[in-house]
């Protein structure tokens, strides 16, 4: 206000002056416009997905309730079948529409969520702590809208035409919207009556100083709920009393849809009074701590913060937490974790990673990890609860973190390269969670897209991947490289030679990648970015080759006799043989990444190794990958060509884009045993790279002039040896 112009208008900091350019302003308000066409793109998605969906499919939940066969049509009781999982006041609000099941169940209702959800990415963006940069002042509210439509909880709520965006919409109303504290409480109450544990947040009202909203909160569920009551007692019964605050409804309590503490302990097999106890006392300790660091972060300022983290804890100690109504874990990511600059972005990666992807993507298919995996969520939701370190705006690493310090540019042979200069050089190895995190993310992904890489049907897939296997045939046998058959009967006749590249062929393909990339994370972080970066444009391109051309390796063409020694014997006769199975695709056989990630491991290991016998022995695995994957007849010559060719030009985009190889970096990195360089001498490079740069070009200037003002007749005058 203390900007206010003569005319009455608030002048807002973020616009130039009347008469003035601002090109970075700019092109952050073409950056926004662009944002928020990415968010209605999204919204967009999501109704055409719901809509073009055939009835029966859709709105399932809703359609249970109120289609012309629900739930709420029924006479009797609405948890005579386990159907529909709200609370008796949710029953009484949605029987209206019980008359308009028709326009509910499609274009108004599957718009007025998204209304819903628009409403709540803005309500959030305008309440971020405070003071805020001009780049998120502009760019928070698409950000976070677009954010909003890609998570699990928005998604399922659309699908299956849930309201549990409507509990988390009025609280933040009251939070941050309502002016008087009956407003407040008001919201809140009927929230709390939709989805009881959301009452925690009258602790927070009270604690906050806001006692007379959290009273009205409270009396205001109480209201509701006995006004439903009266209306409905033998439901309300049902619900409260025989259900245990809805325990059981809508579904198993240990299905992995109830992201909860009682879902938790269920799928751990504990039952009986002893999960209850379990149940009651851990809930009672994350409520407790949940709402004493939410009311420390309402103080600090950080409100939205506070509301997440109570949302949080409300996650963990309703009975009953489904998949649509974790939206309140999304809302943490405005909390600040982490004093260094290169910490600061694991806990936004790591929420908007498990908000948005399934379970099956986050960790592997392993029986140790289940229990993990399947409560990837609940964890978040507790983390965000109780444990993790969000700074308070006191700190001096909240808005300003200890920065990473860069390498000084090595020069290029081109002037434009790099192309991208703000990818600036590190020299100490990144935040190793986020490293984990986005590889274990990457490698899922890639598996998705190689399974989806068919060439269409299953039949179609196969005769268009045979075609082009005859294709990769003539042009070896023209270029008289069509060796795999005489490889493969040889090495077939040899036990101990088949046996070695069998086990070569199935063992090393991941496990010499990964232990190339663990020792040069340990050993040499500097390396470390630009080999990950190499490897990882190598397999996207490679990703390309695979949709575009599906290849039937030597093992998958009929009469050509080639034996596969890894599989055994294979049955051509199969209708489906040889195409999109439920582990990979068999398909994906050019480029050869089995060459290729060998290749990149060779090059690797002899460009970084200090000691000839380790490049020796790095460029020999890509030697013996290419022997085993044409013996055992699962590549064919020109895979490999196309694998060498995909990692070469995976180097070439990171060396494009990024640069040379800052060796003094390297260096550098590698002579601290923590991985980073001693402290000032980041600092210093900068400076002595610069002076170093104007000495030369003066050394360059005085021998130009010297060499125009002699004329190239004369003798070079001697220089006295004292002198020099």
């Amino acid at each position: 206000m203390a900007n206010a112009e003569h005319s009455g208008r608030t002048a807002d900091p973020f616009e130039p002056a009347a008469g003035s350019t601002d090109p970075a302003g700019t092109r952050l308000r073409a950056a926004r416009l662009g944002l928020w066409l990415v968010a209605a793109l999204l919204a967009v998605r999501q109704a055409a997905v719901v809509l073009g969906t055939p009835r029966g499919q859709r709105l399932t939940d809703l359609e249970a309730w109120v289609g012309p066969d629900g739930v709420l049509h029924a006479d009797g009781s609405l948890y005579g079948s386990t159907r529909f999982t709200g609370t008796p006041f949710g029953g009484l609000v949605l029987k209206p529409l019980t008359r308009a099941a028709e326009q509910a169940l499609g274009w108004g209702w599957t718009f007025g969520t998204l209304l819903l959800v628009a409403a709540l990415g803005v309500i959030a963006a305008r309440n971020l702590p405070r003071p805020l940069g001009r780049r998120t002042s502009l760019l928070a509210a698409p950000a976070a809208t677009s954010l909003l439509m890609l998570s699990l909880p928005v998604r399922n709520a659309f699908w299956l035409g849930q309201t549990s965006i409507v509990p988390v919409l009025l609280v933040v109303l009251g939070c941050f919207v309502a002016r008087h504290w009956r407003a407040t409480g008001a919201l809140i109450g009927v929230a709390a009556a939709l989805q009881p544990a959301v009452l925690l947040f009258a602790a927070l009202l009270w604690f906050t100083g806001r006692r007379r909203a959290a009273a009205a909160s409270v009396a205001a569920f109480t209201a509701v709920t006995l006004l439903t009551w009266a209306a409905m007692p033998h439901d309300s019964y049902v619900y409260w009393v025989h259900h245990m605050a809805g325990t059981g409804l809508g579904g198993e309590a240990d299905g992995l849809g109830n992201q909860s503490l009682h879902g938790a302990l269920l799928r751990l097999g504990l039952s009986g009074p002893l999960e209850i106890g379990l149940f009651l006392s851990l809930g009672a300790a994350v409520a407790v701590l949940g709402v004493r660091r939410a009311v420390r972060y309402a103080r600090d300022g950080q409100l939205l913060l506070a509301v997440a983290v109570t949302g949080c804890a409300v996650i963990a100690v309703s009975p009953t937490t489904w998949q649509h109504q974790l939206l309140w874990v999304l809302p943490a990511v405005v909390g600040r974790v982490g004093r260094r600059a290169c910490d600061r972005h694991v806990w936004p990666v790591a929420v908007i990673v498990v908000m948005t992807l399934p379970g099956g993507m986050l960790l592997p298919h392993t029986a140790a990890l289940h229990p993990l995996r399947d409560n990837a969520v609940l964890l978040a939701a507790v983390a965000a609860a109780t444990v993790v370190p969000f700074l308070p705006r006191t700190s001096p690493f909240h808005r300003t973190p200890v920065p990473a310090g860069h390498v000084p540019p090595v020069p290029a042979r081109w002037a434009h390269v790099p192309l991208l200069p703000f990818l600036k050089r590190l020299p100490t190895r990144p935040n190793l969670l986020l490293e984990l995190l986005l590889l274990r993310v990457t490698y899922a992904a890639y598996q998705q897209v190689r399974l989806a890489a068919t060439g269409g049907t299953n039949s179609g897939g196969r005769a268009r991947a045979e075609t082009h296997g005859q294709q990769i045939l003539d042009s070896e046998r023209f270029l008289h490289l069509d060796v795999e058959r005489a490889v493969n009967h040889w090495v077939t006749g040899v036990d101990r030679l088949r046996d070695f590249f069998d086990f070569y062929y199935t063992s090393f393909h991941f496990a010499v990648p990964l232990t190339v990339l663990a020792v040069l994370y340990v050993r040499r972080p500097a390396d470390y970015r630009w080999a990950r970066a190499s490897l990882g444009f190598a397999t996207l391109l490679a990703l390309v080759g695979f949709w575009l051309y599906p290849l039937a390796p030597p093992r998958l063409m009929p009469g050509l006799g080639v034996v596969d020694t890894v599989h055994g014997v294979q049955d051509f006769s199969k209708p489906d043989y040889g195409t999109l199975t439920a582990l990979t695709n068999q398909y994906a056989a050019m480029p050869s990444l089995h060459f290729g990630w060998s290749l990149w491991c060779g090059l690797v290991i002899a460009i970084v190794a200090r000691r000839r016998w380790v490049k020796a022995l790095g460029l020999l695995h890509p030697l013996l990958t290419v022997a085993s994957i044409v013996a055992t007849g699962n590549h064919w010559v020109l895979d490999a060509a196309g694998g060498a060719a995909v990692v070469l030009a995976g180097f070439g985009l990171s060396y494009l884009l990024m640069g040379p190889r800052a060796q003094s970096a390297t260096a550098a990195a590698a002579g601290s045993a923590a991985g980073a360089a001693p402290a000032g001498a980041l600092e210093a490079w900068p400076a002595a790279t610069t002076a170093a740069a104007a000495a030369a070009a003066a050394r360059r200037a005085v021998r130009e002039e010297t060499a125009e003002a002699v004329p190239a007749s004369a003798p070079v005058p001697r220089q006295d040896p004292a002198r020099r």
